[in-house]
Formats: C-alpha cells, sequence, structure tokens
C-alpha cells in the first residue's frame, strides 16, 4: 500500500512539475521549425503530441472550471437532509470508479489517434471528436469529485457530526460487501490497487477541505487545530478498514501474505518496464491503466480550488510561488530516482529481469492474438514507435501474423489419394481421439488435406487463446506511443 501510494504520488506530481516544462518544449519545438527547416515528415515526436493534448486538456478544463461556483455548490449541499447526503456521497463513490474506469481509455483513444500513422491528410480530422470527449470527461469528473469535496467539507463543519460518523460507518459497511466473498489472487490484486487509488484520492479531498476551510477563516492556524482530529479520525477508519477487509479475505481465502510481494512486485515491473528504450508509455498512464487512478481531474480540481483560495500579488508572492514550485520538482524527482531504485531491487527479487528484454515474438503463446497486436508496435530494437507501427514494418507482420501451418502443394482432387485415418499432416499436431462407445462407433470419412489444415489452424488459435495466469499479462503496456526519453 506504501509503495503504491508513492507511484500515485509520483503520477500526480508529474502533473504540476515536468508535464508543463515538457510542453513549452514542445511548443518551442513547434515554433522553431521554420527557422531550422523541416528535417523530416514528423512535425513532432508522439510523446510530444501527446504533452501538448494534455496541457490543452488541463488549460481548457480549467477555464470551464470557473463557470463552476465552488461556494453555491457548498452551501446546495448544506441545505439537503443528512440521509440524502449519505445516500448521495455513495452515488459519488460509484460513479467515480466508473468514470475512472471509462475515461483512461478515452484518453488512450484520443493519443493513439493523434499519433498513429496517417495515410491522408484527412484522416487527422478523426483527432477532434476524440479530443472533445476527453475534455468533456475531464470536466464531468472534476466536477464530480468538487461535488465528493463539497460533501466532506459539510460534514466536518456540521455541528453534531452526524454526518462524518455515517461516512465513517460507510467503511465498515465495505468490509461487509468484500469479505464473504470468493477471492482469486488477480482479483485481490485489483482490489487492492482500487484501495490504493482509493487513499490517495481521500487524501487530495481531505487536502482541499483545509484548504477551503483555512480560506473561509482567513488562514488563521488555530482553526487548522481544530480540523486536524477530525482529519487524522478518517485517515485511521480508513487504514484500519483496509487492515481489516484484507486480513479476513485472504483469511477465508487461504491466501498467503506472500501474495502481497508478487503484487508490489508487479507494480515495480511496469515502473521499470516504462524507463526502457523501447518503453510506449510514459508511467503515469501505465498507474492510470492498473490502479485506475487518472491524475488530470484531480489535478484540475486542486489547481481551481488553489488559485481561488490563495490571493497571489506582488514580488514575494510571485517568488514564495516560484521557490514553492522549485521544491515540488525536487521533491518529484527524488521520489522517482527512490522509487526506480526500490523498483529494480523488486524486479530482482522476484526473478522478473528475463521478463524485461524478451522480445514479443518469443513471448509466451498465452497472450491472445488482440493483446499482441497491441504490443506489437512498442517493442523493436530501434525503440522508435513510428517504425514499428506502420504496416509496411516487417516487425509488425511478424508478430502479428498468426502462424500457418506448411502443407504439402496441392494438387487436384481427383487425382489425391485418401490418406489414412491414422495420419496427421506434419504441421498439424495430432488430435486425441475421444472415448466413444463400441456400439455406437461408426466409421468417419477420411479427411480431406483442406480439413486437416483447419484442424490444426483451429489448434493453434485454441492454444493462443489459452489463458496464462501470470499478473504481468493484465494490461502490461497502453496502446499510445508515448515515449518519454
Amino acid at each position: 500500500m506504501i509503495f503504491g501510494f508513492f507511484l500515485c504520488l509520483d503520477a500526480f506530481l508529474y502533473v504540476f512539475t515536468l508535464l508543463p516544462l515538457r510542453v513549452l518544449l514542445a511548443l518551442l519545438h513547434l515554433f522553431t521549425l521554420p527557422c531550422c527547416g523541416l528535417r523530416g515528415s514528423l512535425l513532432l515526436q508522439p510523446a510530444q503530441v501527446c504533452d501538448i493534448l494534455k496541457g490543452l486538456i488541463m488549460v481548457l478544463c480549467y477555464s470551464m472550471m470557473h463557470y463552476v461556483d465552488y461556494s453555491m455548490m457548498y452551501h446546495l449541499i448544506r441545505g439537503q437532509s443528512v440521509i440524502k447526503l449519505y445516500i448521495i456521497y455513495n452515488m459519488l463513490e460509484v460513479a467515480d470508479r466508473l468514470f475512472s474506469s471509462f475515461g483512461q481509455d478515452i484518453l488512450d483513444a484520443l493519443y493513439w489517434t493523434a499519433t498513429e500513422p496517417k495515410e491522408r491528410k484527412r484522416d487527422s480530422i478523426g483527432v477532434i471528436p476524440h479530443f472533445i470527449m476527453a475534455v468533456f470527461y475531464v470536466f464531468l469528473h472534476a466536477i464530480l469529485i468538487m461535488v465528493q469535496a463539497s460533501t466532506l467539507n459539510v460534514a466536518f463543519n456540521s455541528h453534531n457530526k452526524s454526518l462524518l460518523t455515517i461516512m465513517m460507518s460507510n467503511n465498515f459497511v465495505e468490509i461487509k460487501g468484500s469479505v464473504f466473498k470468493k477471492f482469486e489472487k488477480n482479483n485481490l490484486f485489483q482490489m487492492s490497487n482500487s484501495d490504493i487509488k482509493e487513499r490517495f484520492t481521500n487524501y487530495v479531498l481531505l487536502l482541499i477541505v483545509c484548504l477551503r476551510n483555512m480560506e473561509q477563516f482567513s488562514w488563521n492556524p488555530d482553526h487548522l487545530w481544530v480540523l486536524l482530529p477530525d482529519v487524522f479520525m478518517v485517515i485511521a477508519s480508513e487504514i484500519a478498514v483496509d487492515i481489516i477487509k484484507h486480513a479476513f479475505i485472504t483469511k477465508f481465502n487461504e491466501i498467503t501474505a506472500d501474495v502481497y510481494s508478487e503484487y508490489r512486485a508487479s507494480l515495480a515491473f511496469d515502473l521499470v518496464s516504462s524507463r526502457q528504450k523501447n518503453a510506449c508509455t510514459d508511467y503515469s498512464d501505465s498507474v492510470a491503466r492498473r490502479m485506475g487512478f487518472i491524475p488530470l481531474p484531480l489535478a484540475v480540481l486542486l489547481i481551481r480550488v488553489v488559485m481561488s483560495s490563495v490571493n497571489v500579488q506582488g514580488a514575494l508572492s510571485y517568488s514564495c510561488l516560484l521557490l514553492f514550485y522549485l521544491g515540488m520538482v525536487t521533491l518529484k524527482v527524488l521520489n522517482s530516482i527512490v522509487l526506480l531504485g526500490k523498483s529494480c531491487v523488486y524486479v530482482k527479487r522476484a526473478n522478473m529481469e528475463d521478463k524485461l528484454f524478451e522480445r514479443p515474438s518469443t513471448a509466451a503463446p498465452g497472450k491472445t492474438p488482440s493483446r499482441t497486436r497491441k504490443t506489437s508496435g512498442c517493442t523493436a530494437p530501434s525503440g522508435d514507435p513510428w517504425s514499428e507501427r506502420s504496416p509496411s514494418s516487417p516487425s509488425c507482420t511478424s508478430i502479428t501474423a498468426q502462424p500457418t501451418p506448411t502443407a504439402s502443394p496441392t494438387l487436384r482432387p481427383e487425382t489425391v489419394p485418401p490418406p489414412p485415418t491414422t495420419s496427421t499432416t506434419p504441421a498439424s499436431p495430432p488430435i486425441p481421439e475421444p472415448d466413444l462407445d463400441p456400439d455406437t462407433l461408426t466409421p468417419s470419412p477420411p479427411a480431406t488435406p483442406e480439413q486437416k489444415e483447419e484442424e490444426g489452424m483451429e489448434g493453434t488459435e485454441l492454444k493462443h487463446r489459452t489463458p496464462k495466469k501470470d499478473l504481468l499479462d493484465v494490461d502490461r503496456f497502453t496502446i499510445c506511443g508515448n515515449r518519454i526519453d
């Protein structure tokens, strides 16, 4: 849980620290192209295109959030009854999970559409509807998180603390809904990632509540000591519920505690693989796909609250803001260095180094053809995602094409002798005969070479469809070609 929390923190700090710098560098590269001349057919690299899209989404959503009044939403929620607010809070939690699951697919579709090779120039128009959908998704998800923060703020400011008590008891209801269910290792892994994401989101919501309350009391430090007991009570109840829930799930399903080291090694493998030369995704996208944590809506809301709560005027204020930004950059860099070092240790301890450098053509046959097609554009010796994703690339065709059995040269039907029923073609594996009743056994007509060829291809496809129960096969890469050098 602690390792996953710092992974989410690293992806969240990336939006505030390195993403603005990368957007500025990409725009500078785009504006200086007429002076330097076009050296190739690509104006921008795929990673730079994704960075500019993220920056545009952030700017547009932040400007749209100015039309949403936080104070009016707070008083509207405060006028509701306690039971109604309890129901609204539960509905918001479910909606947040659904938005996180659906939103990453929208963003992946946008990144892939913007960076895939275009055969015709008019194919680039397809980026516009994907971009509009991504902007509306981030905006709606930010409003949803704002309603959650407002509901939590109302619970903190209620006189009898009844709403806060009901919200804390909602965590214990979660134990009832999950402890007595059957859980496998992969299901427990997904639930652990969801708990990490939920815990980090709650910490950010508590930070927003403290900022709004301190702004209302003119940043009086005495009011902070009034808020801290409630904040610690919410955090302690969240941690206690997670401990009890995971303890009884592992007890009732007879799962050893060593499985959490496997989960940690799988998260570490995602981090190490995203730092390789032939990686085609940024780690923030990998965290979003693995844990369901999308930092863009939460970052938009936090910027909106901070800008409305803190008044920046004068040279001293801007100097403090610059120092705060440099401090966040330092924290992000140090956090990334420590995480990368720990991840290398965990991967080496779990004996996963060989899987970091294996080629897709030598991968296990447990992957489905669709997944092989997704990862085919990401791994090549050159590390250039454009060269691998082109349809004419030899590496792409060798990976995505299904292996066809080698058959003998085709002859005319009247000259082909009927083969014996016990022989098989060299390319197709021998098919075991089912156990049949001797009384009901009827002679079957001899199979033609075409039928045997089809049977061999079906056997190969079934072999490809055989699922490999390995944690590393669960969405290891996203489909976008966002290489970060």
